[in-house]
């Protein structure tokens, strides 16, 4: 009998033990529950961000593709066409030649327009001008106008700053209050990197295209005639100046160059260049026929410093 009860565990003992073992127990189930836990809801949260981060690829997609009619539609009124006729000749002579220039300008700042040099000095970089004013020839522009698709008329405009590095100008809006009071365009901080979307707008074709997609009663008034200023006055007056916008992908960024697959023509240069943003990168300057890849422009980095000095040049004008 001593012995079978030398056998039997106290109750004292016992207890504590059978409660130590359930705690372990508890523990480990709440353990494995807590592991099961974090290892299922790690796929949720993964699943979660991949949704996320495709919900903004798409917004960002439809922003894209939003972007032209965007920027047409909002800053339409700041982007003009540009219309002039230069001359080249010696002195006490009749002109050697005479000729006309299309181009595109848009608003920078308050009666200040940008656009490429070669618009608002239409001899620079032509051949044939070159040759005949290295022999002694003077260059004179007889007429620079600027037309606004929100203005009937069009403003007189002379050029104020010209790069001495490249083919940009700004040229200064004469004498007239309303075109000083539209909207400059944003201009972009950075250049972005090759592969983003841009718009061009501008008017290639000059006056041409813009007959061409004017209603079927202009364009047979319009169409055969050898008049560009008085085609340019009519469509005004009838509120058909009107740029138009092509898109594409920036291809290359060289320094001051952009390279971008926009399509473009003669007429568009001087153009505003924008990103998917809204904001202008650069300005339209030419193209490599042929290639549909080579459409060129210069960062709006580079016209920075002509706007500055352009607008010192206004405010000493205005201090004298």
């Amino acid at each position: 009998m001593a012995e079978n009860d030398s056998l039997e565990e106290p109750v004292c003992t016992f207890w504590p033990r059978v409660i130590q073992g359930a705690l372990v127990g508890f523990f480990f189930v709440t353990l494995g529950f807590i592991a099961n836990y974090y290892y299922a809801a790690q796929p949720i949260d993964d699943l979660q961000a991949q949704v996320q981060d495709l919900s903004h690829q798409v917004e960002q997609l439809k922003q894209e593709q939003a972007m032209p009619a965007m920027v047409l539609n909002r800053y339409r009124n700041s982007i003009c066409y540009i219309f002039g006729v230069y001359q080249v000749g010696f002195a006490g002579q009749a002109p050697s030649f005479r000729a006309r220039i299309s181009g595109s300008g848009f608003v920078v700042e308050d009666g200040l327009l940008a656009t490429n040099r070669h618009v608002a000095e239409p001899w620079y970089g032509d051949a044939e001008a070159t040759t005949l004013i290295n022999k002694g020839a003077e260059p004179k522009l007889e007429k620079l106008v600027a037309f606004f698709p929100g203005l009937s008329t069009p403003v007189n405009i002379t050029p104020l700053e010209l790069s001495a590095q490249g083919d940009l100008a700004i040229v200064q809006v004469v004498g007239s209050k309303a075109a000083r009071q539209i909207e400059p365009l944003p201009l972009a901080e950075q250049t972005p990197p090759p592969g983003e979307l841009v718009a061009v707008i501008g008017y290639p074709m000059g006056i041409l295209g813009m007959v061409a997609k004017s209603p079927q009663a202009v364009y047979e008034r319009l169409a055969f005639r050898h008049d560009d200023q008085g085609s340019a006055d009519e469509l005004a007056a009838l509120s058909l100046i009107r740029p138009s916008a092509t898109y594409g992908h920036l291809g290359d960024v060289v320094g001051d160059k952009l390279i971008y697959d926009a399509p473009t023509a003669h007429g568009g240069s001087g153009g505003p260049v924008f990103n998917s943003q809204g904001q202008v990168i650069g300005v339209n300057e030419a193209y490599i026929d042929g290639f549909s890849g080579g459409t060129l422009g210069i960062s709006v980095q580079a016209l920075r410093p002509l706007i500055e000095a352009a607008e010192k040049k206004q405010s000493d004008a205005a201090a004298n």
